[in-house]
């Protein structure tokens, strides 16, 4: 029984497919965050850090100089986020 004073916890509901090659892809259906790993332990740790990176809760934001190191011109990445452009986020 949970206590009455405990926060509750929202509930997420998580998508694992094994794929072909037998490696397994991990899903947040909520966010839309997906992440993949060899077993399916792995694959929900990936996913894990995925959607904390995603959340902002881990990780530090990409600067300009970030990339310029990856070969990228600041002036034609967009500020705000958007879906991506690959066929299997319109799934």
């Amino acid at each position: 029984m949970a206590k009455a004073d405990a926060p509750e916890t929202p509930r997420r509901e998580i998508r694992l497919v094994q794929e072909e090659g037998g490696e397994w892809s991990a899903i947040d259906e909520e966010t839309g965050v997906a992440s993949q790993g060899e077993t399916r332990s792995e694959a929900l740790v990936n996913l894990d850090e995925a959607v904390a990176l995603h959340n902002g809760e881990i990780g530090e934001p990409v600067t300009d100089a970030d990339l310029r190191d990856l070969g990228l011109d600041p002036d034609t990445v967009p500020d705000e986020q958007r879906e991506p452009d690959a066929p299997w986020f319109s799934e």
